[in-house]
């Protein structure tokens, strides 16, 4: 018969074994970018975003930005940033993009994207990365909530928490809607007063110190976008061609022309 400890020892290898320890976390120094998946910081396995200069048609839009990251960088002020506006404008890209800008000119900085759902976890990256000696953007793509209280918790971990985040640290939010409203307007709607609640909400917006947004761009703005990567990856330019693939796609934007020269690169047998 076993001994008690042999039997205990078994058990506790068993589970490990369905529930192993998460992965020991990236050093915050080592890293152009990493993942926040609400339990450890992870080093991205591959951050290579798109030259600042690719992306037309945003220029106030990249000055500001790049302007804001370059004070965190130097550790003087800076806003917490909110891009907002139309689906597949560069708002994302931007993001990536203007840190990479700001990396190559020897800046300290980091991007931190979040990738859970679950904003209660941020103090924790918060305390993971308050004493190291450099600047992060703490990327959020894409966020909406639910409910307002999801909103609320945001809004208190930007100012007036008890943990919001740390000096070396600024939130970059990017959002469909302005405001960042709640997809459900039943509760406003229901609400005693629904004029408090939705000021309740528009609070979280007024939390950002740069807001930039994002529009819908022209024929001639889509078809620059296209001409630009063309030129860059050295494919033919071919307007009525780029304007019949955003007519099929039934929308003309950023996305919708690099996804416009990803299809032209593998006609021609190329690599991007």
């Amino acid at each position: 018969m076993d001994a008690p400890n042999d039997t205990l020892a078994r058990i506790a290898a068993a589970l490990e074994r369905l529930a192993p320890p998460p992965p020991p976390a990236a050093d915050p120094l080592a890293h152009p970018a990493y993942l926040w998946d609400g339990t450890v910081l992870k080093a991205a396995r591959a951050f290579d975003p798109l030259p600042i200069a690719l992306l037309s048609g945003m220029e106030a839009q990249k000055a500001s930005f790049v302007a804001n990251l370059q004070r965190l960088a130097g550790g003087i002020a800076a806003q917490d940033v909110l891009l907002w506006g139309a689906r597949g404008t560069g708002k994302s890209a931007l993001v990536k993009s203007a840190v990479g800008a700001v990396q190559a000119d020897g800046a300290a900085l980091a991007l931190v994207e979040v990738v859970t759902p679950r904003l209660e976890t941020l103090p924790a990256l918060f305390a993971a990365i308050a004493d190291a000696a450099r600047a992060f953007a703490i990327f959020l793509d894409d966020l909406g909530f639910e409910h307002p209280g999801e909103a609320r918790a945001l809004r208190s971990l930007l100012q007036g928490g008890a943990e919001a985040r740390p000096a070396n640290a600024r939130l970059v939010v990017t959002s469909n809607r302005r405001h960042l409203m709640p997809r459900d307007l039943a509760e406003q709607a229901s609400a005693i007063n629904p004029r408090d609640s939705v000021d309740d909400s528009l609070a979280l917006a007024d939390r950002f110190g740069l807001s930039l947004g994002f529009h819908v761009v022209d024929q001639d703005a889509y078809l620059a976008i296209v001409a630009g990567y063309c030129a860059t990856h050295d494919l033919p330019f071919d307007p009525t061609d780029a304007v019949g693939w955003a007519t099929r796609r039934g929308s003309r934007s950023g996305r919708i022309a690099w996804q416009y020269v990803t299809d032209l690169a593998g006609r021609h047998g190329r690599a991007l």
